[in-house]
């Protein structure tokens, strides 16, 4: 009897990676930051938080002070600070923009899982066009984007397509989760009407997203969320604002790494590995599509050699190994089989040799169990 060969592996798809910030620019972009921080808060406030809804604000002031200080960061006149981190932030800044049932211009791609049930919730009717090719036309007011690639094979640039909409007199929602800090800028800082992200993401305390955008769509999201109970209290606000100091010059770091993973995996360093790409699959990783279909057993391997197998928040505050995880699901969702020969690495805090020695290991114990 002859044995049934063993099928092909996918063709793992060609990506578009978003461009990503150089040290000296993350370093520019610090400083930045703290000088908007010294336009906002005096030295005394900087360690003095207050909770509630403020007579005067309807929030605490220490989390006002932190909302003037990123809108002025990301150049928009105005931002909202908003439980729920990503999800939450872009749900505020949909609902502040579109009222149910209302079509909304998107990526003719799965969306995001959380952002598809705020589209579901609000019954909104979904326009879907391909921004990698497809012509702006005015069928809605708005058009939503999500910054990070939704499939590999996307190409479109953020800001082209903001343009190309707002020829057409069609303003533009940006998902920025993935994106911010980690690209040179965010949909707002394009021209659109506003951007959501999660500072969770970027490592502040759990829960905590943005809404930065236009003043009229930023004042709705404060109206919709004034009770107390849905604030960002103060120490929230000042524990987010601490950690983004941090941020510009890890996620630099953090780029060069994946970079290095990438070039040394291609150059053939690690037996195993068929086949590599870099790309946004929601944060900036490397794709390694192996010469067997062991991937689950090496992202399990991977966890007893040091490596973390499932995030937390995407680049919390608590995600310091290397991350050894499978695609996401909207990429996926074309090519199935990929789940068996290709898994995602994010170095996180760690250095490409690190992540190689793990690598290693995990494919030489798989390959024994196989």
């Amino acid at each position: 009897m002859t044995a049934s060969a063993e099928p092909a592996a996918p063709e793992l798809p060609g990506t578009h990676p978003l461009p990503t910030v150089s040290l000296t620019d993350a370093m520019a972009r610090q400083f930045r930051l703290l000088e908007c921080v010294a336009n906002h808060f005096d030295g005394h406030r900087l360690f003095s938080s207050d909770l509630g809804v403020t007579p005067e604000w309807g929030r605490p002031d220490a989390t006002r002070r932190t909302e003037e200080t990123l809108a002025e960061f990301f150049g928009a006149p105005a931002a909202a600070l908003v439980q729920g981190a990503g999800s939450g932030a872009i749900r505020a800044m949909l609902t502040a923009a579109l009222g149910p049932g209302e079509r909304l211009i998107v990526h003719s791609s799965p969306a995001y899982a959380t952002t598809g049930t705020t589209f579901r919730a609000m019954g909104l009717d979904l326009v879907e066009t391909d921004f990698n090719t497809a012509p702006a036309e005015a069928e809605a007011r708005y058009v939503y984007l999500q910054h990070a690639r939704q499939l590999p094979g996307d190409s479109y640039d953020p800001a082209e397509v903001i343009a190309r909409y707002a020829a057409v007199g069609v303003r533009a929602l940006v998902d920025d989760n993935y994106a911010a800090f980690r690209t040179p800028r965010t949909g707002v800082e394009m021209g659109a009407e506003a951007s959501a992200l999660s500072l969770f993401k970027l490592l502040g305390p759990e829960g905590v997203g943005l809404v930065v955008g236009s003043r009229d769509l930023v004042d709705r999201v404060h109206a919709d969320n004034y009770s107390g109970g849905g604030q960002v209290q103060g120490h929230q606000a000042l524990d987010a604002l601490r950690a983004l100091t941090h941020v510009p010059v890890l996620w630099a770091v953090q780029s060069a790494v994946v970079t290095e993973v990438a070039e040394r995996l291609s150059a053939g360093e690690v037996p195993g590995v068929a086949q590599v790409r870099v790309a946004n699959a929601q944060d900036l990783c490397v794709l390694v599509q192996l010469d067997a279909p062991i991937a689950p057993k090496v992202i399990e391997a991977a966890a007893r050699h040091g490596a973390a197998t499932y995030p937390v928040g995407a680049n919390s505050r608590y995600e310091i190994a290397p991350l050894f995880y499978r695609l996401p699901g909207t990429y996926l969702s074309d090519a199935p089989r990929l789940a068996d020969w290709t898994i995602r690495i994010n170095p996180m805090r760690a250095g490409a040799d690190l992540v190689l020695t793990i690598l290693t290991s995990a494919l030489r114990e798989a390959a024994r169990c196989s």
